[in-house]
């Protein structure tokens, strides 16, 4: 279960990867859209992969429920969504459609979060290439909206936490909708802004707590009245920050 809850991580990684590996051999596959918003009173959407290359693409499509645990992001195989078709062979130039039914729908205070995998896998009978065999991951974030209610919104609390491994951000989401966190820095009693992340941070689930390490010197003082600025949700936002 250990490795589940760190395969989140793997998957960004893979995506970072990817985009490296892109200079290399170009990645052909196009995602569209790469972020699903599902009504709640919907029970299926889609997802459009097209291949731009000039090669055959095969891949296979897997659904994971998306959750945080101990500070860290949680991936559980799940039956909630399903993805029709699993398993995947795209022509060049070609398009394919994966439908994402729900299974299970059922009202709830909370938004729920799920995580579609993609991995490209070799064509049938492929040599790999100096005997590894090369695969792109994509991952696209799936939510299910609670409907309407007081509960929508994201709420926030930040805190930054000392430890013998350094500085560890942290922020509690006791909202019913996640927090996508972006853009972020720290400003201290001084005025002086620290930053932290200059593009996508990651997520707070909704009723969640996340943490990231922060890339300071362990000597650094966070000491005292703190506050973040940071993009929620596209939105820039300033709030208080409790130093622990």
């Amino acid at each position: 279960m250990r490795a589940l809850h760190r395969l989140l991580n793997l998957v960004l990684a893979a995506a970072l990867t990817a985009a490296c590996l892109g200079a290399a051999q170009a990645a052909t596959l196009q995602i569209s859209p790469v972020m699903i918003d599902l009504p709640a009173d919907a029970n299926a959407s889609g997802l459009t992969l097209r291949n731009s290359g000039s090669k055959p693409i095969y891949g296979q499509v897997r659904v994971y429920r998306w959750s945080q645990a101990d500070g860290e992001d949680a991936l559980t195989p799940t039956q909630d969504v399903v993805a029709s078709p699993p398993l995947i062979q795209i022509s060049a130039g070609a398009e394919q459609l994966v439908r994402l039914v729900r299974t299970t729908p059922a009202a709830t205070n909370a938004e729920q979060s799920y995580r579609i995998l993609i991995d490209e896998l070799p064509e049938p009978d492929a040599t790999p290439s100096n005997g590894v065999a090369i695969r792109l991951r994509y991952s696209v974030p799936v939510f299910i909206d609670p409907g309407s209610g007081p509960t929508r919104q994201p709420n926030l609390a930040w805190h930054v936490r000392h430890g013998e491994a350094g500085w560890t951000l942290e922020v509690a989401n006791t909202g019913g909708r996640r927090a996508q966190i972006a853009a972020v820095e720290i400003v201290d009693g001084a005025g002086n802004a620290i930053p932290v992340n200059k593009g996508l941070l990651g997520y707070a689930l909704a009723g969640s707590i996340r943490q990231w390490h922060l890339a300071l010197p362990v000597s650094a003082d966070l000491n005292g009245p703190l506050k973040v600025r940071a993009a929620i949700n596209a939105q820039q936002t300033e709030a208080a920050v409790q130093s622990h």
